[in-house]
């Protein structure tokens, strides 16, 4: 009873909080901690997206370089960002330079993955169509293969947004920026019901930035649809659920 009066009573603390308005207000309240939370990982999707996109698009087009891609998203999965982050960190010091390498080393994976796996999914048929009544590569490529490639490329940002917004509350591991603000000051002074009040933003944040990128996914994937073959269209919607 002990325990679960405890727990009862961090909620209600958390919740204290998070209906507190002087913490909303405030200079760096919670308020100004979201916006740079959202800010921050903005920046860090945007930079890898421009280096991954491109990249996974021209891989998947010309087949080449597809063992590579395999490579970097199965190694990323074993590479520990608290770790990637403490490098830079001693290499790069204090602030957001840090952070920002390191989670773009761990957002660029799916993005480039989503690109890749996007424009390989599209019927070899339809482009073939498309050669065959006179576009050129460059056409195809953006007429024919970005369309259809479209929700899986979404996907594949869906999940780097994801990974960047939770895993972003350790940029204030190095710099007082963000979410992990609350959560490292509630930690140092062992005031757990602002670390709890914390997380729950970050989680709040996260459901509100998937539930955006599943809209996007849905209707990109309702545009694409005319545009391919029944087989396309169902190795689209595969790869869309899988990379949910």
């Amino acid at each position: 009873m002990a325990a679960g009066g405890g727990d009862v009573n961090l909620f209600a603390e958390a919740m204290a909080y998070l209906f507190d308005a002087a913490r909303w207000t405030a200079a760096d309240g919670f308020g100004a901690r979201i916006l740079e939370h959202l800010a921050f990982s903005g920046a860090v999707l945007l930079v890898a997206a421009a280096i991954g996109i491109p990249a996974g698009v021209l891989i998947g087009h010309t087949g080449r370089g597809r063992d590579l891609v395999v490579a970097l998203t199965s190694g990323a999965r074993a590479v520990p960002t608290l770790g990637l982050l403490t490098i830079f960190g001693l290499l790069l010091g204090i602030g957001l330079e840090a952070p920002f390498l390191a989670l773009v080393v761990l957002a660029l994976p799916p993005v480039l993955a989503g690109a890749y796996a996007g424009v390989e999914s599209v019927d070899r048929l339809v482009i073939g169509g498309a050669r065959a009544i006179g576009m050129t590569e460059r056409q195809i490529l953006t007429g024919v293969e970005l369309p259809l490639a479209s929700p899986v490329l979404i996907g594949g940002l869906r999940s780097a947004a994801l990974q960047v917004i939770s895993t972003a509350t350790l940029a204030a591991y190095l710099s007082d920026t963000g979410l992990g603000r609350p959560i490292f000051e509630g930690l140092k002074s062992r005031d757990y019901g602002l670390m709890l009040a914390g997380s729950i933003l970050v989680a709040l944040l996260a459901l509100v930035i998937e539930l955006l990128f599943q809209a996007a996914q849905s209707a990109a994937a309702r545009r694409a649809e005319p545009l391919g073959t029944p087989r396309t269209t169902a190795r689209a919607r595969a790869s869309e659920r899988n990379s949910a």
